[in-house]
This record gives C-alpha cells, sequence and structure tokens, in this order.
C-alpha cells in the first residue's frame, strides 16, 4: 500500500497512463514508481481473441470501473476517472528495485481492514486475499 500524498490514505499504486504505453504498461511503470517493486501482472480471466483476428492483445484488467473524481492536476473540473485495476506478483517483496516515491508498506488481511483507506480499496483487498490459493496457482 502507498500513502497517498494528496488524499493522505492508504490506498494501492496507481495512476495516470502515458501517451506511448498501454494501460498494462502504465500499471507496470505505477507500481514500480509508487512501490519501488517490480510486479508481473498476472492474467486475468477472459476470453482469448479468435484464431485469425489481426490485432495483437494486450494485457487486461481484472475488472475495469468509474469512479466519480473532484479537480485534480490533470483535470480542471469534476469528471470521471476510469480506472483499470490489474493484479501483480512481486517475486522480491524484500528487494525493491528503484526508490519509491510513496512512502510504501506491506499489509496484511488484518491491517487492511484497519488501515485509514478507501473503501474499494478494502473490497478489493478482501476479495484477493480471499483468492491467495488461486492467485499462486495463476503464477505458474
Amino acid at each position: 500500500m502507498i500513502e497517498h500524498p494528496r488524499l493522505a490514505w492508504w490506498m494501492v499504486p496507481g495512476g495516470h497512463v502515458e501517451t506511448d504505453e498501454t494501460p498494462a504498461q502504465g500499471a507496470v511503470r505505477e507500481l514500480v514508481e509508487e512501490s519501488g517493486f517490480e510486479g508481473r501482472l498476472l492474467p486475468a480471466p477472459v476470453l482469448e481473441l479468435p484464431d485469425g483476428y489481426p490485432h495483437p492483445a494486450v494485457t487486461a484488467p481484472w475488472w475495469t470501473v468509474a469512479i466519480k473524481a473532484s479537480r485534480d492536476n490533470h483535470h480542471p473540473e469534476e469528471h470521471v476517472h476510469i480506472d483499470h485495476l490489474y493484479v501483480a506478483i512481486v517475486e522480491a517483496p524484500l528487494k525493491p528495485v528503484a526508490v519509491a516515491v510513496h512512502p510504501f508498506k506491506w499489509v496484511s488481511e488484518a491491517e487492511l481492514a484497519e488501515l485509514y483507506a478507501p473503501e474499494d480499496t478494502k473490497v478489493i483487498g478482501k476479495e484477493l486475499f480471499g483468492r491467495i490459493a488461486e492467485l499462486v496457482a495463476l503464477t505458474g
């Protein structure tokens, strides 16, 4: 979890996609920037493209959600954030590859429930903690 500098609560790493990257590439970049850790995105449960489809698939998010958002440094007015929620595994959770730009900490399921964090973060966290065995199986 990272401590968001403007909102002052704990949340998952994330941010805006740059013009030269896919949402999945942005998710991996933001994870490194905000936590200092490199992660590998786990495949979301999605349908494969049909044989013969002429365009490459990109890594799909596990969930895509619309969130009402107030003004920020990217948008001068209230707007809707479309968030792509990815799940990643960090192979070396004790060995950061970069210096985190935000305070970062690993939390347990019990700690997440008590953390000063948005409710949507707690709901997603509870869901993922309940899927630990499934997620471990996806890591190969």
